[in-house]
């Protein structure tokens, strides 16, 4: 989570918020204290994840058919 001062907010806040990365915040703060938090809400267009970030969360078994049998009552 980063922290700007308020009067850099406003000198660079076009700048600020094209470059936050999906889930990344941004806190401005006044006197040391938080003001506001930005969280970007939709991706921007053009930037997507890099590969790779659900490596070694998912696996799937192409070969094994016996999981199958328990679904027989739910195929036709």
């Amino acid at each position: 989570m980063a922290t700007i001062t308020i009067e850099e907010a406003q000198a660079t806040l076009a700048d600020l918020i094209h470059n936050l990365e999906p889930g990344e915040e941004l806190i401005i703060t006044e006197n040391n204290i938080p003001l506001a938090k930005i969280i970007p809400q939709m991706p921007v267009e053009g930037k997507r994840p890099g590969p790779g970030l659900c490596k070694g969360m998912i696996t799937i078994n192409a070969d094994d058919d016996d999981h199958l049998q328990d679904f027989g009552e739910y195929m036709p």
